[in-house]
């Protein structure tokens, strides 16, 4: 049982590796003049190429279940998040770093309660220890987002090439790029949170994992070719050079919207959504890594109080659901346990 959750963890914890690994290859890209744009279009025409025949051929195996118009239109809105998220998520990483978007992935959880919240979804008992703690936690987590955005404090890793005076007029150039980039980036994790929402109310009805997304990922290139034709209208800058462009393009599609959504489906069959998730926080550490190696990121003390804060209120919510998950298997028992004894006392009554 332990190699078996020794195994979910180091995938979950190479895969987290990795999408910081793009982040950070995005950001280099970018800076030397890609277009998110048209890496958007790329990624997904390139995934699409993979998942159309992944698809065809899982389903000659395995009949696939047929797909009514309600549900495609459900596809169609998991699609417009998903574009509205890859779109703000690039792009506030091109103000940002990738360190400030491994952090402000970290606001999901909260984000996903806020929502159950106001929908209705999940009521807020402060009574209940599971839902205190994830008040309390989300309530951690947004302090921990805002102080990132809005403080950045004084430097502890600084190149030495670099002098204090015109690393003075860098810091206030770059100031206000950072805090449009922060709020992009918690903008696009609120939307994951809803995508995640409709992705479940997507595979509730239709538990097909292929084709919902080899559907969505078809619509998403779509979309991302009408917003990139309108955004960049030049022809030259759909022109991907041989270099770190195409890299990334092809490290997008392969590792990240193939890979990373096969081992996240098997991964939350194994154990839940609950464990997939503990790993994010590690992202951090890895982006301060990359991001000052590749990329020669200055790092701030900011980074490590609002980093510190915003993983302590992530741990915070994820204890909380943990808390509340473990409450509803140990009623599910119990009322299985409940039944066992009434048809048992039954069972003696005929006899």
């Amino acid at each position: 049982m332990w190699s078996s959750r020794l195994l979910i963890i180091a995938v979950l914890v190479t895969i987290e590796c990795m999408e910081v690994g793009l982040n950070t290859l995005n950001k280099a890209a970018t800076t030397r003049g890609m277009s998110n744009f048209v890496f958007i279009f790329y990624a997904n025409a390139l995934a699409l190429f993979f998942l159309v025949p992944s698809t065809f051929i899982y389903h000659r195996i395995r009949p696939c279940r047929k797909l009514k118009f309600s549900i495609f239109c459900r596809m169609f809105l998991l699609a417009i998040l998903s574009c509205s998220v890859q779109i703000l998520l690039y792009i506030g990483i091109e103000c940002s770093n990738p360190t400030l978007a491994s952090a402000m992935t970290d606001l999901v959880p909260a984000f996903t309660f806020l929502i159950a919240v106001i929908a209705g979804m999940e009521k807020l008992g402060l009574k209940l220890k599971s839902s205190l703690a994830k008040s309390i936690g989300t309530t951690i987590l947004i302090i921990g987002a805002l102080l990132m955005t809005f403080y950045r404090g004084p430097p502890i890793f600084l190149n030495k090439s670099i002098s204090p005076k015109s690393f003075h007029q860098l810091h206030i150039s770059t100031k206000s790029n950072w805090t449009l980039g922060g709020f992009l980036l918690a903008a696009a994790n609120f939307l994951l949170a809803c995508l995640y929402i409709v992705q479940a109310w997507v595979m509730n009805d239709y538990p097909e994992e292929f084709m919902v997304t080899t559907v969505t990922c078809g619509l998403v290139t779509i979309m991302s070719a009408v917003v990139g034709l309108i955004a960049e209208p030049n022809p030259t800058s759909w022109r991907l050079k041989p270099d770190l462009e195409l890299i990334t393009v092809c490290y997008a599609a392969i590792f990240m919207i193939v890979l990373r959504s096969l081992v996240f489906v098997w991964a939350l069959k194994k154990k839940g959504p609950v464990f997939v998730v503990m790993v994010k926080p590690l992202g951090m550490i890895a982006a301060v890594i990359m991001g000052v190696t590749f990329l020669g990121d200055v790092f701030h003390v900011g980074n490590i109080i609002g980093g510190t804060i915003i993983a302590l209120g992530f741990y915070c919510v994820m204890w909380g659901k943990a808390k509340e998950e473990m409450c509803v298997e140990n009623i599910g028992m119990d009322s299985g346990l409940a039944t066992t004894r009434v048809s048992l006392l039954r069972q003696s009554d005929n006899a």
